[in-house]
């Protein structure tokens, strides 16, 4: 009996692209927390300036310079996206910019303000946002914060700045931007490091597995290869001699050969026959990976389901939903009935999708496995919903 294998050159899932617009939406939390404390600071640092009775230009460059400062941060923040992929190291020829934006800003803006604190800020910053190895990283952040705390303190003592406000607001300003901004890219990496270790262990499982499969078939097949080879080599031996003796370990030969593909068989259906309970698990838990919410009804004793006649629709059906469905929810259900078993997954549907490009060479598969298995199938689709329904009788795992 055949099957029509998943299509997995077909596009992206829904729920695939929910767990990839989810990262990048994370990344973007990222960014937009990182400018808005610059942005806060520049326009903090605009109050002082206009608390002090400065000249309108002077507000002018702090405030727009202070904007532009924040925007070439944004190439500081793009490049550590990617810095897990990067050679180790800073790459000051693609930072020269912001590097440059950052000390043309603070210079000059420290010294039409005369604030030390506002000339290093900007240049602390970038120093701050680079991709250091772990261990540097932080003692540029506790270096970064001693800095600009003492000048936040020598500009209280010195210039007089302040306008009435607190000399303590500019030392929390200092002690705050260094560890906010590297806290911000700390739950990046956390983040990117989580979604490769998910990755890596999928992998390692597969391969695992496939590992798995590759020894116990070649014990299987190695065996009986084996004494398929000494039975015909024997044979060969006694065919001059007695003929009857020889004919005999022919057969036994052949009937070795029926032991080999007999135990293929069953190492092959025992790799597939997951119990149902297990199957319908799975796909539960792959849906909700992918982003939908699932609802799942699942009897108790659904491991004393058919799993050879119901378990490749599971699969199959799973598969249609995370390439067809709409991405936001489904609802997965199996049953005992009267003298049989029940399995219903239904899901949203895309709008303007058509039925047959739905219900294509996939059902098809799911319709002869069921007709094999003396069931029945019914598919339905509304506005908003489709649906598979699948029965089959209890006796369908002995009938196969």
């Amino acid at each position: 009996m055949s099957s029509v294998p998943p299509d997995f050159s077909a596009e992206p899932a829904p729920g695939s692209r929910q767990l990839a617009r989810g990262i990048t939406a994370t990344w973007w939390y990222t960014v937009t927390a990182v400018l808005f404390i610059e942005l806060m600071l520049v326009g903090a640092w605009t109050g002082i300036a206009a608390a002090v009775d400065l000249r309108g230009g002077i507000l002018l460059f702090v405030g727009l310079g202070g904007v532009a400062w924040c925007a070439s941060t944004l190439m500081l923040l793009l490049d550590y996206r990617h810095h897990i992929d990067s050679r180790p190291g800073v790459a000051w020829g693609r930072l020269a910019v912001p590097f440059l934006v950052a000390i043309g800003y603070g210079v000059t803006a420290g010294l039409l303000v005369g604030s030390w604190q506002l000339a290093a800020m900007p240049v602390v910053q970038f120093f701050v946002l680079l991709s250091w190895p772990r261990g540097v990283r932080v003692r540029v952040v506790a270096a970064a914060t001693l800095v600009l705390v003492a000048l936040a303190l020598v500009d209280s003592t010195t210039s007089g700045l302040g306008g009435g406000l607190p000399w303590w607001l500019p030392v929390v300003y200092g002690a705050m931007l260094p560890g906010m901004s590297v806290s911000s890219l700390w739950w990046w990496d956390v983040l990117v490091t989580l979604d490769r270790a998910r990755t890596s262990e999928a992998k390692l499982a597969a391969t695992q597995e496939r590992l798995r499969v590759a020894t116990d078939v070649h014990d299987l097949q190695g065996h009986h290869l084996q004494v398929v080879a000494l039975q015909l080599e024997l044979a060969e031996r006694l065919m001059p001699q007695d003929s009857a003796a020889g004919m005999e370990q022919l057969r036994a030969a052949r009937a070795s050969v029926d032991d080999a593909r007999q135990g293929t068989r069953d190492l092959a259906l025992r790799f597939r026959s997951v119990p149902l309970g297990d199957e319908i698990a799975n796909a539960r838990d792959l849906l909700r990976a992918a982003g939908l919410d699932v609802e799942a009804l699942i009897a108790e004793d659904s491991d004393a389901a058919p799993a050879s006649a119901l378990g490749p629709v599971i699969r199959e059906t799973t598969t249609n939903v995370l390439r067809h469905g709409g991405g936001r929810r489904a609802r997965l259900e199996l049953a005992r009935v009267d003298g049989g078993w029940r399995y219903v997954i239904a899901n949203d549907v895309i709008v303007g999708d058509v039925v047959e490009g739905v219900a294509g060479s996939g059902l098809d598969g799911i319709r002869r496995r069921i007709d094999e298995a003396q069931g029945s199938l019914v598919v339905d689709r509304d506005a908003e919903e489709f649906t598979v329904a699948v029965t089959v009788p209890a006796q369908a795992e002995e009938g196969r």
